[in-house]
């Protein structure tokens, strides 16, 4: 009876701890109240035994029920939370999984997002990118254009990419030390052609700039080959030359004349840097030669042909150097005149205006005797030309036997002049038609034909002056064709694109000239398809200049812009 009591009771008890589960305010105050008697007991061994043993006890059946309402609490809480994604998978099964969905298709999403980013960014930079050709290896690989494509012209689309930006900027602060802080003076000889001695100039006003010093006006020196006395002024603007440089260096006319013993410059050891490496780096002068400036006040610099690099200067030296090339350095108006009257000339020759060709073609005796290649030509212009080199360069000649091995190894390479059929053979392959206007550089034929001969006579006294007017015309032709290396070439392909690339500047693959045209079973069809295919892609494009070019063929990483 006592234990159907005892169940009883308890049944009841736990009936009524169910119910006051449900109210918050009871269930907290039940909890305090056993966590108390729980504190409590903890004290007390004895009684805490003494209450276990006893199934009668209510103490015992509060703390059970509720240990069941902090579970039904737990449960209806978990059943609540569930219901967030967000929260750790151990609260449920279905959170587990809603949660582990959910994280998939949020990074999914975000995938998608920024593939769809990455593509429209590529799509936009692809469209706005310039015109711009690569290397890879010989290879050169340029932009596909839909334009059809032209014998007289580069695509517009690689003109409208960049623009010439070595001009001299207006407002400019000029960045000079007074005349009496000048770190001291530089003297150098231009030696060589025209062509080298442009090239010296310009070199030396950037070395100027370099070590803070002032420039005393370059002397063309009389060149073993050339034999020309021409001076500075004889060819150049030497008001232009200085005004438009003024704000980046000093630049006077002569030795100051403080500086007594003028012919101690030109003689002296101790007036004199001798040690200066080619294609020597920046650092290079301010380390090694400007102590010796500050030193003696005045030095020459000598010799001074390709003494300053193209990828170890800072970038500002090199578009110096373009702005001296390409806007400083002006030919005197009469021979920029006469160059004018010239092209004209070459564009009326046939009664109609029409496009024409100046060809750069270095077959004359001193670069074929030079170069010690084997040509087409009698058994007697070939013994003419073996007595011509003992006689020039009688250590490397000896007896001659020795050259005819070299001779066919360098043709093969491609480093000996294009022969003047060889070029016809090209053009023609090329598709220019045999009625083609050809200015030939470097020749009297042409110019002869064109202008008479009192309008030659002052040009003919100095060598460097007929230079200039071949100059010109190559750089205002429609198309120039080079076909062998040297400064002329350089500078001429490297002006034409300064000016826009839109202009053709064919430079010949020797190379493949030279294994197409020693094949006896190649047929002219695929002669003209190599040719065609080979050459698109030299004609003077858009090109990074370094390290593949030096700034005077390509001067387009230093010296032009984004247009």
């Amino acid at each position: 009876t006592l234990v159907s009591e005892a169940h009883a009771h308890a049944a009841a008890s736990s009936t009524s701890a169910t119910e006051l589960a449900y109210s918050p305010k009871r269930a907290t105050a039940e909890l305090r109240h056993s966590s108390s008697i729980g504190g409590r007991a903890a004290l007390s061994p004895m009684k805490r035994d003494d209450a276990a043993a006893s199934p009668l006890a209510p103490d015992h059946h509060l703390v059970d029920d509720d240990g069941g309402r902090d579970r039904h609490s737990r449960d209806r809480l978990r059943s609540f939370l569930s219901n967030f994604s967000f929260l750790p998978p151990h609260f449920s099964d279905e959170a587990r999984v809603h949660s582990s969905s959910s994280r998939i298709s949020f990074f999914l999403l975000v995938a998608v997002i920024v593939a769809a980013l990455f593509s429209v960014f590529s799509i936009f930079n692809r469209l706005n990118a310039p015109y711009l050709c690569r290397k890879d290896g010989i290879a050169l690989h340029c932009p596909r254009v839909k334009e059809p494509p032209s014998l007289w012209e580069n695509p517009y689309s690689a003109t409208t990419s960049w623009k010439p930006c070595a001009e001299r900027r207006s407002g400019a602060i000029p960045d000079l030390p007074a005349d009496n802080e000048t770190n001291g003076y530089i003297f150098i000889h231009a030696e060589g052609g025209l062509n080298q001695q442009r090239i010296a100039i310009c070199n030396a006003v950037a070395v100027a700039k370099i070590m803070n010093v002032t420039l005393i006006l370059p002397v063309l020196k009389q060149d073993q080959i050339w034999k020309d006395q021409t001076k500075f002024e004889d060819i150049f603007d030497v008001d232009h030359f200085i005004d438009y440089l003024k704000d980046d260096v000093q630049i006077v006319r002569d030795i100051p004349e403080w500086f007594t013993d003028k012919s101690e410059l030109f003689t002296s050891i101790r007036r004199t840097v001798k040690n200066i490496p080619k294609y020597a780096p920046a650092n290079f002068y301010i380390d090694n030669v400007l102590p010796r400036i500050k030193e003696k006040k005045i030095m020459a610099l000598k010799p001074f042909v390709d003494r300053l690099g193209y990828d170890n200067v800072p970038p500002e030296i090199n578009r110096l150097r373009c702005m001296v090339n390409y806007h400083a350095l002006k030919f005197l108006p009469h021979i920029e005149q006469m160059a004018t009257r010239l092209v004209s000339r070459m564009r009326n020759r046939t009664g109609t205006a029409n496009p024409f060709m100046a060809l750069h073609l270095r077959f004359e005796k001193g670069m074929v005797g030079l170069s010690f290649c084997d040509f087409m030509g009698t058994r007697l212009e070939k013994a003419v030309m073996a007595l011509y080199r003992l006689k020039e360069w009688p250590r490397r000649f000896k007896d001659g036997s020795h050259l005819w091995p070299l001779a066919l190894q360098k043709r093969k390479e491609g480093r000996c002049p294009l022969e003047p059929g060889e070029v016809a053979v090209m053009l023609r392959a090329m598709g220019y038609p045999k009625e083609t206007q050809i200015y030939v550089a470097s020749g009297q034929v042409t110019k002869e034909e064109l202008a008479a001969k009192e309008e030659l006579d002052d040009f003919r006294k100095h060598v460097t002056s007929l230079a200039a007017l071949d100059f010109l015309v190559c750089l205002k032709s429609d198309v120039f064709v080079m076909t062998h290396g040297g400064n002329f070439a350089k500078l001429i392909i490297g002006a034409r694109r300064y000016m826009g690339h839109r202009q053709k500047s064919i430079k010949p693959d020797k190379g493949l000239l030279s294994k197409s045209l020693g094949d006896p079973y190649m047929g002219w069809a695929t002669f003209v398809e190599d040719v065609v295919v080979t050459h698109q892609t030299r004609t003077g494009l858009p090109e990074e200049t370094f390290p593949n070019y030096d700034i005077w063929e390509n001067p387009l990483t230093p010296c032009m812009c984004r247009a």
